[in-house]
């Protein structure tokens, strides 16, 4: 029995594959038992959740596995959202919903080609100035077209749930799913196969190639890898993670406008894939959960000591930096690096 249990903890160590397969699927079944278990506004939640940490995910691979430093994945979101709008634009579509996502995936990674071959000779404070410039603009030029729906933006047709869904979610829960829950189905299954392909992209020739890159571009260089290719790689395939996100996030909201992708919006993916841990995968989720329900939680703790809605607001916002400054301070490697050191520590405590 010994001997099976090590050679089961070889083959998960020695085949990433088949770590990340299992993975998967407990993922998988982990979120049809939680979204069967919430209400709609938790299910509206967890999409929220479900998204930003699709855009951390692949911002997380770009800054942390390869070192580029992007402030502008907010502005790469809002292709994919704005591409997903325009084809639901409140009518239903001919084009299959899976087709869509794909789509908007797509307009965004030629989008990640053209900016990431432009900045690859860039680096440091100069490529994250010019990603910078891309955050800014994007939000503007959604003003400027009124095929974009100007300050407005687009509005979207959601599209109805499949027969076999309902029949499927109906056998295994008793009931019907509703619209939101089916959104939120969607963007938890968009977020394992996105991590999915993001971790054997970590930890296959590409990802080391991204990492020789990271760690010395010198020594990269003599050892055959061309640093140019490897650079607009990292970026497109960042690129089509955060046109995933957006498409995820306009069927979610179901309007898509320029104000949701301001600055804002990239800075907070950034400190997202700092503090939840350079190139850590689950650092991303984590601290996408920490931002969404965190300020959720106090805000509703406020409120239930008969404190009015404006203090409550302001103290969700305080509690939600305080506790960037613990993670700062507790865990320098951020959250997924603490956990890391606490569990070491844990198994050598005899």
């Amino acid at each position: 029995m010994t001997d099976r249990i090590a050679g089961l903890r070889s083959a998960w160590e020695t085949y990433p594959l088949l770590r990340h397969l299992v993975t998967a699927a407990l993922g998988l079944v982990v979120v049809i038992v939680v979204l069967t278990a919430v209400g709609d506004f938790r299910a509206t939640k967890l999409t929220e959740m479900a998204y930003i940490a699709i855009a951390a995910g692949g911002l997380t691979l770009l800054t942390g596995l390869n070192g580029q430093i992007s402030l502008g994945h907010g502005a790469l979101m809002a292709f994919g959202a704005y591409t997903t709008a325009l084809l639901y634009d409140e009518r239903e579509s001919a084009i299959p919903l899976v087709a869509v996502v794909l789509i908007s995936v797509l307009v965004t990674v030629l989008v990640g080609v053209l900016i990431g071959a432009a900045a690859a000779r860039l680096h440091g404070p100069y490529l994250a100035g010019a990603t910078l410039t891309l955050a800014i603009a994007v939000p503007e030029l959604g003003k400027y077209f009124d095929q974009l729906g100007g300050d407005q933006g687009l509005r979207l047709f959601v599209p109805e749930i499949p027969q076999w869904a309902t029949d499927t979610a109906f056998y295994l829960t008793g009931s019907d799913p509703s619209r939101s829950k089916y959104v939120a189905f969607l963007a938890w299954v968009t977020l394992i196969v996105v991590f999915f392909l993001l971790a054997n992209l970590a930890t296959s020739r590409i990802g080391r190639r991204w990492a020789a890159v990271r760690d010395d571009e010198v020594a990269a260089e003599i050892a055959g890898i061309d640093l140019t290719r490897a650079r607009v790689s990292a970026f497109v395939v960042s690129a089509a993670a955060a046109g995933a996100a957006g498409a995820m996030f306009a069927l979610a909201q179901r309007t898509v406008g320029p104000l949701a992708f301001s600055l804002n919006l990239s800075l907070t993916l950034l400190a997202i894939v700092v503090l939840g841990g350079l190139g850590s995968l689950t650092g991303a989720i984590l601290l996408s959960g920490v931002l969404v329900f965190l300020p959720q939680l106090v805000m509703d703790l406020g409120t239930g000591a008969n404190i009015d809605a404006t203090r409550a607001s302001q103290m969700s916002t305080l509690a939600f930096g305080l506790t960037m400054v613990l993670v700062i301070l507790l865990a320098p490697r951020g959250l997924a690096g603490g956990l890391r050191t606490a569990r070491a520590k844990l198994r050598r405590t005899p």
